[in-house]
């Protein structure tokens, strides 16, 4: 294939990932936008190997089904409610992606350098090259640790609750300065075992940030874990010179920095304190005397039939819900409410569950009408004039501390 033809092609592939980024924020089109991705990844993937002069297509081949068939497979066995999970894995894997091609692109440039340049003073391009390398290397070592961390703790494999490390920031702050430091002894000596040091500081650095965060602000981390994945991606495609991965990954990125930021500020929350793994930490406080009630099962006929008096019902599911795989229930209630001509609707807030956009994605499953589903912005001034709220595993998102207690950890939080 010329060049002319890879571009014009890369041109396609970006445009479609630009249009299924556009069809993924609304339900109603969600399907075509994945339908968008699909093609432009198989236009991007049938380019570049038509373009590059690869050796083996045998082991290539192989690969690519290797990884489709492992792909298959998840999409298959893995359940809605596991998604956050399968989510930051799978960014887990581009970081990781990004680490092992920085190692190839770092041994092919030691093989040049000692065939051609191993006497000559190093160019502004092989500096830069070089620095590309160090630069996708970090990022993708962090963003894979603090991945497979992030899923661990969503798993249950690790204690959601923040595990505080004796002088965290400080600690954090010296293994990022070394790693830097080791970056550019490789920048200047191109030693692969200054670069092996700083892909071992960098997992390091991935896995202390992530364990000081707390399970409830996971969305905000796996969302800042995509923007990393994105990142990664991004200098990928300067280290290989693949114009499309640098597109598709400044877009991951952005949109993963800018969904982060706005969840912070939903929470009230600092974006540095994200970044540098500083919130979710607070010790909660106990409080004496607390309203106590007993646990009651009911179906959703039982509660259609107690709420048969109210005109209007919000509901407000939460984690809770996700954790009691509730949502086919929750929409039984739904169209049993609706059949008495109650009006229904679903207040949704940023951070509630431990995925951006994880109750959305439970209540498409159970095919609860998008068109009744809001977002916080849209709903918090009807609350009022609601007769019923019905408050589904959200106790933390409906919390009046957040309001009424300056000293609880949720305060400040709409």
């Amino acid at each position: 294939m010329s060049e002319g033809l890879l571009v014009a092609a890369y041109l396609v592939a970006a445009l479609m990932f630009v249009m299924s980024l556009a069809g993924l924020s609304r339900q109603d089109t969600a399907k075509n936008g994945n339908i968008y991705g699909i093609t432009g990844m198989v236009v991007a993937v049938v380019a570049t190997l038509a373009h590059a002069h690869i050796v083996g297509f045998t082991l290539v081949t192989l690969c690519m089904v290797i990884g489709a068939g492992i792909g298959l497979y998840l999409a298959i066995k893995v359940q809605m409610t596991e998604m956050p999970q399968l989510v930051a894995i799978l960014n887990g894997f581009g970081g990781l992606a990004a680490v092992l091609i920085g190692f190839a692109s770092a041994l092919e440039v030691n093989d040049s350098l000692a065939g051609q340049f191993k006497n000559l003073v190093m160019t502004t391009e092989q500096l830069i090259h070089s620095s590309e390398i160090f630069i996708g290397i970090i990022i993708g070592a962090v963003t894979f640790s603090g991945s497979v961390v992030a899923a661990l703790k969503l798993h249950g494999k690790v204690s959601s609750r923040p595990v505080s490390l004796p002088g965290k920031h400080w600690t954090n702050l010296a293994i990022l300065a070394l790693a830097i430091l080791m970056g550019v002894v490789y920048v200047q000596q191109h030693s692969i075992l200054a670069l092996l040091l700083v892909t071992i500081l960098a997992f390091a650095f991935g896995i202390t940030l992530v364990l000081g965060i707390g399970g409830a602000d996971m969305p905000v981390v796996v969302s800042m874990l995509n923007a990393y994945s994105g990142l990664a991606a991004a200098m990928t495609g300067f280290m290989l010179g693949n114009n499309l991965l640098i597109i598709t990954g400044a877009m991951v990125g952005s949109s993963g920095a800018i969904l982060s930021y706005l969840m912070c500020s939903a929470m009230n929350r600092s974006f540095v304190s994200v970044i540098l793994g500083g919130f979710g930490t607070e010790e909660g406080t106990i409080v004496e005397g607390g309203e106590q009630g007993e646990y009651t099962e009911v179906s959703a006929e039982e509660v259609a039939e107690r709420l048969k008096n109210s005109s209007s019902v919000i509901i407000t599911p939460g984690y809770g819900m996700a954790v009691a795989q509730a949502q086919h229930p929750v929409r039984d209630l739904v169209n049993k409410l609706r059949d008495r001509g109650i009006k229904v609707r679903f207040g949704i807030h940023p951070v509630a569950g431990r995925l951006p956009g994880h109750m959305n994605v439970l209540l498409a499953e159970a095919k609860v009408p998008y068109d009744i589903v809001e977002e916080m912005d849209e709903i918090n001034d009807d609350f009022a004039d609601t007769d019923t709220v019905l408050v589904i595993g959200a106790n933390d998102t409906v919390n009046p501390a957040a309001a009424e207690d300056p000293t609880s950890p949720i305060a400040g939080m709409p």
